[in-house]
């Protein structure tokens, strides 16, 4: 699947040796280093299920992560990025039959306007964009694999016992709920709320997880050696994963609704097949709420970057917007959050259309620092505020300190000036 096209990432001038990136480890629960020493850095952010995109909390999500790409490429690292596209899965498929359209013409339509958005808003497209229908292949032959080993499972539909599903045995990993850290208690109504179906019968545990289902009449299927049908959610973005990127990459990333049970299942089915950890690091953004409640699909309560493009806010604003919050923070919008963020915009293209300002050495090397300490995007807004409003108050003799701090704004920050 072709991804969208990226800006060219400016150099930028060394300020001394430069920090790794330490970052919030949500299976660790502390901070830890993301990312080799040197070579190729390999990240896989897990992406949109194409019915309805792209609101604030998504782009929040690949704004944040984008970050990371851009401060490793810094420092002098190949970044392998795989991100996914879940184009079927059943909220694809149920809002196609409600809208009255074809759930592949609804998935084209949606993930050409993702695109449209990242690319509009300077995110850095991945090295493999890949949607589950091309991964099938990829993933059938995982799920076989598993079948071989006795890892999966059939259940029958006591309504359709033609047609049984196959479910992952989660026990065959002891260290599943490790990432999430949740008891079985406290997980198995999280998995009802998030896809899960923790009561069907026939399962041999509440919390294995769906993994082939079995053709019904009127939905999309293909051939397997398990019959007919199509793949679940979390063992499309092992296959993909370990397929694009290998066992224990550097970073498994997303929102933080993806913990479990999205990325735990992901990693226990992949843990299983490699015999390694399936991330060395995972990495999730906040959640961005509006009128007081998360911003989500199912509440309808969305505010889309493709909305707020078409009414003429300029994208490096919106971008802006969600920079002036710590990507772990869940925080709400309102449009204060865009008016400073403009604000902001406007002060900074004025700041590096000066003939000369004051040095932004330790301008380059403050956001460096800022960004290396957990992606701390605020701080590093701030460096450029301080030099920006300094340089527009006093006369300052450097001309080349403008075109400096417009490659680190848009090489580091991803902000075009």
């Amino acid at each position: 699947m072709q991804a969208w096209r990226s800006r060219t990432v400016p150099d930028l001038p060394a300020t001394g040796e430069q920090p790794r990136v330490r970052a919030y480890d949500s299976k660790a629960q502390g901070l830890a280093e993301v990312g080799p020493d040197g070579g190729t850095a390999r990240m896989y952010v897990c992406g949109i299920t194409p019915y309805d995109a792209t609101h604030l909390g998504h782009a929040n999500t690949y704004v944040g992560f984008d970050l990371l790409n851009r401060v490793w490429r810094d420092s002098g690292l190949l970044v392998n990025y795989v991100q996914n596209v879940t184009d079927v899965d059943d909220p694809l498929i149920e809002r196609a039959d409600r809208d009255g359209v074809d759930w592949r013409e609804l998935a084209e339509e949606q993930i050409a306007l993702f695109r449209e958005d990242m690319e509009a808003l300077n995110v850095l497209a991945p090295a493999s964009y890949v949607g589950a229908v091309e991964a099938i292949p990829m993933i059938v032959e995982l799920i076989e694999r598993h079948r071989r080993e006795g890892l999966v499972y059939a259940v029958e539909d006591p309504t359709d016992p033609e047609h049984p599903d196959l479910y992952f045995a989660q026990a065959s990993d002891p260290t599943f709920l490790s990432l999430s850290h949740l008891s079985p208690e406290e997980a198995r109504p999280v998995f009802a709320e998030r896809g899960g179906d923790p009561d069907r019968p026939g399962k041999r545990d509440p919390l294995d997880a769906l993994v082939w289902r079995l053709e019904r009449p009127g939905e999309p299927a293909w051939d397997s050696p398990f019959g007919r049908g199509r793949p679940g959610w979390h063992v499309e973005c092992t296959a993909i994963a370990l397929d694009r990127l290998g066992a224990a990459f550097d970073v498994q990333a997303g929102g933080s609704d993806l913990v479990f049970p999205h990325h735990e299942m992901s990693a226990v089915e992949g843990q299983v097949t490699t015999g390694e950890v399936f991330a060395r690091a995972y990495l999730h953004s906040g959640m961005v709420g509006l009128d007081g409640e998360k911003m989500s699909k199912s509440r309808g309560n969305l505010v889309f970057v493709s909305a707020l493009r078409r009414s003429g806010v300029d994208p490096m604003a919106i971008r802006l917007a969600l920079l002036a919050h710590h990507y772990r923070s869940d925080w709400m919008y309102s449009d204060a959050d865009l008016a400073a963020a403009a604000e902001r915009l406007a002060t900074w293209r004025e700041a590096v259309r000066l003939d000369s300002a004051l040095n932004a050495e330790a301008t380059l090397a403050e956001v460096r620092a800022a960004l290396a300490d957990d992606l701390d995007a605020p701080r590093a807004l701030a460096a450029v505020d301080a030099w920006a409003g300094a340089s527009l108050a006093m006369d300052g003799d450097d001309t080349e300190a403008p075109g400096l701090v417009a490659r680190l704004a848009d090489g580091l920050l991803g902000v075009v000036l």
